[in-house]
């Protein structure tokens, strides 16, 4: 199958009958399109996979992880890795999942059905959690970027792992700072009805009030929504210090704007991971709400992170002002897989599968180690604020 640049697959998949059959083991079908290199060494085509909201209100989400699965797979090829006496070639299967549940399992079912040894994306919970099932039952490795609801690794799937710290993490640290440092009294929350919206609520709903925070509103919007005039205005009444938000940028922005036209500019608007990006800013117009805003990301910082100030000026060089939040844990999810082939010495996910929760990698991004469960052993939060309108860690 001829492939273009980054290595991703140029010919329809309908076109070539045997790659649509349904595989336990698919990455065996790497050696159907097996070669040789100008040395005479075998190369062996290995296929991964990758799917994100390329569509939507989420598309910029999407195509930043999508830009990390292309540095990865041309950083892999470019090391020659052998596994088993084979030059690998990694090749990039890319998917469209619009953050929806529905494509994002008719997206999972296609790369089981093409041949991708793992898949690494699905960054919205609720394309990842039903998605899970999909690649277990294919029977290959799977590794979120950005889905946070605890559910996905709840599921007991033993090929299923999470990049980067749950909402467990994020809406714990986000009540504890609410409490302790803002000494916030009374606060309203507002979800999307996503799994990643509510998952984060509910956490920090929890967290809050045993911190003895009050919740005296709870208001319910979808991740469609642009016009939060009526919900603002209930929340109004309630005179409120804060407002709790589990949703994505692309409704945080349109809310903090709508805030400051009614007054409540002196509210704080807290969230987790969904709105703490470095768009929120221009989503919202620079509103003065925008200084307001706390808000938890899983992981260090990218200053931080071990590799990620370099990494960081790579990603610019080649894909200039698309950064937004996940792609680094999307990177280092390829190596975290092309890892455990090495280890095992093995392309084929019956072998290096159970080899990735012994992981002990050193990333771009953290210290990779899993749980049993298939979250991070150690997972790290940021919080963040908004200093004339730049994202900026909190000390």
């Amino acid at each position: 199958m001829p492939a273009g640049k980054h290595g991703i697959s140029q010919s329809s998949v309908s076109t070539q009958p045997f790659l649509i059959m349904k595989v336990k083991y698919p990455a065996l079908l790497a050696s159907l399109f097996g070669m040789a290199n100008a040395t005479g060494q075998p190369v062996e085509i290995v296929r991964l996979g990758h799917v994100g909201p390329t569509s939507g209100n989420m598309a910029h989400y999407g195509k930043d992880t999508r830009n990390a699965a292309f540095m990865a797979i041309d950083d892999l090829n470019a090391r020659k890795l052998v596994i088993a006496g084979k030059r690998i070639e990694f090749r990039l299967e890319v998917e469209d999942d619009a953050g929806d549940p529905r494509q994002g399992t008719l997206a999972a079912q296609k790369l089981c059905d093409t041949g991708v040894a793992a898949v690494i994306g699905h960054i919205n919970s609720g394309s990842a959690i039903p998605a899970s099932r999909v690649y277990r039952d294919c029977g290959i490795p799977f590794l979120s970027p950005g889905s946070t609801n605890p559910k996905l690794t709840q599921q007991g799937y033993k090929n299923t792992f999470r990049m980067l710290a749950s909402d467990k993490a994020l809406g714990a640290g986000v009540a504890a700072y609410a409490a302790r440092n803002l000494k916030i009294k009374t606060i309203a929350l507002i979800d999307d009805r996503t799994a990643n919206g509510q998952g984060v609520t509910d956490v920090f709903r929890a967290r809050a009030k045993a911190a003895g925070i009050e919740v005296v509103a709870e208001e319910f919007t979808n991740d469609k929504a642009t016009d939060f005039s009526a919900i603002l205005t209930k929340i109004k009444g309630k005179n409120v210090e804060a407002i709790f938000f589990g949703g994505g940028d692309a409704q945080a922005g349109p809310l903090l704007r709508q805030m400051h036209q009614l007054g409540m500019s002196d509210v704080r608007l807290l969230g987790g991971d969904g709105l703490c990006t470095s768009h929120l800013a221009e989503l919202a117009g620079n509103a003065p709400a925008l200084s307001r805003v706390v808000c938890a990301e899983g992981g260090a910082s990218l200053a931080s992170m071990p590799g990620g100030a370099e990494w960081k000026k790579r990603y610019d060089a080649r894909f200039p002002k698309e950064y937004i939040l996940f792609s680094p844990y999307t990177y280092d999810g390829f190596l975290v897989i092309a890892d455990a082939m090495k280890r095992s010495n093995s392309v084929n996910p019956s072998q290096f599968g159970p080899r990735i929760v012994e992981a002990n990698f050193k990333g771009v991004t953290t210290e990779i180690r899993f749980d049993e469960a298939g979250d991070l052993q150690a997972p790290a939060i940021t919080l963040y604020s908004y200093k004339d309108g730049a994202k900026t860690p909190l000390e």
